[in-house]
């Protein structure tokens, strides 16, 4: 699974940290702070979703309060 590029995206998080991929993403300006980005993921990866129907996250919290997280398959759930 990989991040991609968008035509709404508006930054890219990490874009010089070696460490961490680079996160195409847009980022809303309204108070929630909203930050959307955009995966791709790989035959073999869709392949196993289709029959486990799991998708395990990974968030870095870095012992801060997790923020909330929503995970979705349609575009128009996030952009509208």
């Amino acid at each position: 699974m990989k991040p991609i590029k968008f035509k709404e995206q508006n930054c890219t998080y990490a874009e010089n940290q070696p460490e961490y991929l680079p996160l195409p993403a847009f980022k809303s300006l309204e108070s929630d702070g909203q930050v959307i980005s955009c995966w791709s993921l790989s035959f073999t990866e869709r392949i196993r979703i289709l029959f486990t129907g799991k998708l395990w996250v990974s968030l870095m919290a870095f012992h801060k309060p997790l923020t909330p997280s929503f995970f979705t398959t349609k575009k128009s759930d996030v952009l509208t």
